[in-house]
């Protein structure tokens, strides 16, 4: 495993948050009976480790929990290998971030990539998803296939890039998985363009975690920013976000497919960018129509998992049930989960480290249903 090279660093002690307003479950229209039954299963761990969960109705907070879990304990049962950042079971590092509130957002640093590329695209630095990836990879060798170069920024937003990737190992420390393997690589850019192609890009869906560490020198390229400064200045600070961490890899960009850390309430605050239709308080921060397309289904998704979801722009699509409204979810390694339903004007989030593999977790379909319980109007 490696070491830090460099980071971004946005925080105080406790980690700062989102100031959001507070009503009552029954005043925003919710059943706080199955809110409390469900929050009776997480406070046992029936769902495993999970750490938080927090419900946000019509731009209120109407309950919200967290967990005290001893990660220290468990990390001594389980710890193997070096000590480090990416050493899953390092507890310096995950879930939280060197004993602050703030918490890893593991893949729901994807979702946010994305948002930084809509971001440029509404700015005119990259010209659209339709764009050839290779034309913001210049200085890095392209492996040679004609497929490869074909590849567009939407097949890496939609992960039908047809590069040859197996993360169905979901073990992060298993060298099998080719994530881990891209993780121990001194340069992620050049190891995921060194990967053959298994296919034509566009024709299927596979998970792959180096497309979005792609997208990290593409917005580099693009718009002389790293993606964490790029963010810093066009989507957090706006949003008033002013406590995060992101990590960097060895070659100095940010870890965008996993490496954002957030405390949940400002998590909480990109699903209500989802919801405003990416403007904010009256100033436009995504283009018109990124957050029609970005959770538009462009894909099924049933590889990566047996459940019937559907990927947009790196936000997934989660079917809540018959006569029920579509769920727009970032999801994340160990539990991370932003739901957001704009039908209902609805946003939850949960947080928490199911990576053990020996205890129950807490599946996007079961935390979908349980929220969606307790909606009365």
């Amino acid at each position: 495993m490696k070491t830090l090279v460099t980071a971004t660093l946005v925080l105080g002690l406790p980690a700062l948050a989102a100031d959001w307003p507070r009503s009552t479950p029954e005043a925003e229209g919710l059943d706080v009976q199955p809110l409390e039954a469900f929050d009776a299963e997480l406070k046992r761990g029936d769902h495993g480790h999970v750490d938080s969960m927090l419900v946000i109705r019509h731009g209120r907070i109407v309950f919200e929990r967290s967990y005290d879990r001893d990660y220290a304990r468990l990390f001594d049962a389980k710890r193997h290998g070096p000590r480090g950042i990416y050493n899953y079971y390092d507890d310096t590092w995950h879930p939280y971030y060197r004993d602050t509130r703030l918490h890893t957002m593991q893949s729901v640093s994807k979702s946010v990539t994305s948002l930084l590329v809509g971001i440029a695209i509404g700015r005119g630095e990259i010209a659209g998803v339709e764009a050839p990836v290779a034309r913001y990879l210049k200085g890095f060798r392209m492996n040679g296939d004609a497929r490869q170069e074909r590849l567009t920024l939407k097949h890496l937003l939609t992960m039908t890039a047809g590069i040859a990737w197996d993360e169905s190992t979901v073990d992060y420390t298993d060298p099998k998985n080719t994530c881990a393997a891209m993780e121990a690589s001194k340069d992620w850019v050049q190891f995921v363009l060194d990967q053959p192609m298994a296919e034509e890009p566009g024709k299927g869906f596979v998970y792959n975690s180096g497309a979005t560490e792609l997208l990290a020198e593409v917005l580099h390229q693009a718009t002389g920013k790293q993606a964490d400064d790029y963010a810093r200045e066009y989507l957090f600070g706006p949003l008033g976000i002013e406590s995060y961490y992101w990590k960097r890899i060895p070659t100095g960009q940010p870890d965008t497919e996993g490496g954002l850390y957030l405390v949940p309430r400002d998590l909480a605050m990109l699903g209500r960018l989802l919801l405003s239709d990416g403007a904010w308080e009256g100033r436009r921060l995504l283009p018109e129509g990124w957050v029609r397309d970005s959770v538009t289904p462009h894909v099924s998704a049933t590889s990566r998992s047996k459940q019937a979801l559907q990927y947009g722009y790196k936000w997934w699509l989660v079917p809540a049930g018959e006569g029920r409204p579509v769920v727009i979810a970032a999801l994340g390694y160990g539990g991370q989960q932003l739901l957001v339903v704009p039908d209902l004007d609805l946003i939850a989030v949960f947080t928490g480290w199911n990576i053990y593999g020996d205890h129950p977790d807490l599946p996007v379909m079961l935390s979908t249903k349980r929220v969606l319980a307790a909606v009365k109007r």
